[in-house]
């Protein structure tokens, strides 16, 4: 029987891929035989993702982007191509985040989210649209729970994500007949990533969030690894235009009332 999950020979693609959840993506694709380029703004991080990756014995490469800068997202399209050929495999995950109100955050800083979230988004998957393999490309945007749940202090990445999903849908009917599909990630809470750190610092908080989720537990960066390798697989095939939550069930009721009481952590005097 074939292993729908080997990847061996195929080129990945992870934006984002040095650090946390999609850099737990980007491994388990070198895991299972695939030549994987990572991209960040960060060179420490873009090396150390790098060295990682090559000790699962496979190719690895990495490049030094910004999302916000389309000519530099586009040379790093350009130099995976040349090392590895077509992309098979595209996962676009950057994101910025910071609670705070509406009123208060700047323009700039609802400006900064947008920018990253959304306009960095289009810039990535804009620019590897001519390296990808066609047919047969799969294309996953890594998502947000703000992306269809409203939550107090998080106004500009609820208006960032919603529009990434947006253009998830409208490019899986665009690029549909050259078959690329083209899907999102919907990450819940996923313990020992940056974020989660940042909305969840303490242990009261983490058994409190572990307590909204239906399975009573938080994710892991492989849950949302293997749902990515499920959506590129051939057992995907058929799947396209989908934002799929990868939560323990948390959208169903338990995302927005922690994200409440997290955020009136960091600001005293909101009511959670």
């Amino acid at each position: 029987m074939i292993n729908p999950f080997d990847f061996d020979g195929k080129t990945v693609f992870v934006f984002g891929g040095t650090s946390g959840i999609n850099l737990g993506i980007a491994d388990a694709f070198a895991e299972q035989g695939a030549r994987v380029a990572v991209a960040s703004r960060s060179q420490d991080k873009v090396d150390a993702a790098v060295s990682a990756l090559l000790r699962h014995g496979g190719e690895a490469t990495g490049f030094c982007a910004d999302v916000r800068n389309p000519d530099a997202v586009a040379a790093a399209f350009s130099g995976a191509s040349q090392a590895f050929g077509p992309i098979d495999v595209l996962v676009s995950g950057a994101a910025g985040n910071f609670p705070a109100t509406a009123l208060g955050m700047s323009p700039n800083g609802f400006k900064s989210v947008v920018d990253i979230d959304l306009l960095g988004s289009f810039h990535v998957l804009r620019a590897a649209y001519p390296h990808l393999t066609k047919p047969g490309a799969a294309v996953i945007n890594i998502s947000a729970p703000q992306a269809f749940l409203p939550m107090e202090f998080q106004a500009h990445v609820c208006a960032a994500k919603a529009g990434v999903d947006m253009l998830t849908r409208v490019l899986a009917m665009e690029w549909g007949a050259q078959g690329v599909r083209v899907n999102s990630i919907v990450p819940g809470p996923i313990g020992g990533t940056e974020g989660m750190e940042r909305l969840a610092p303490t242990p009261a908080l983490k058994a409190r969030i572990a307590a909204t989720v239906p399975l009573r537990r938080e994710g892991t960066p492989r849950d949302i690894a293997n749902a990515a390798m499920f959506l590129a697989s051939p057992l995907a095939s058929y799947i396209s235009g989908v934002v799929l939550p990868v939560d323990g069930g948390w959208s169903l009721g338990g995302a927005t009332a922690f994200m409440m009481e997290a955020t009136a952590a960091f600001m005293p005097g909101t009511k959670a």
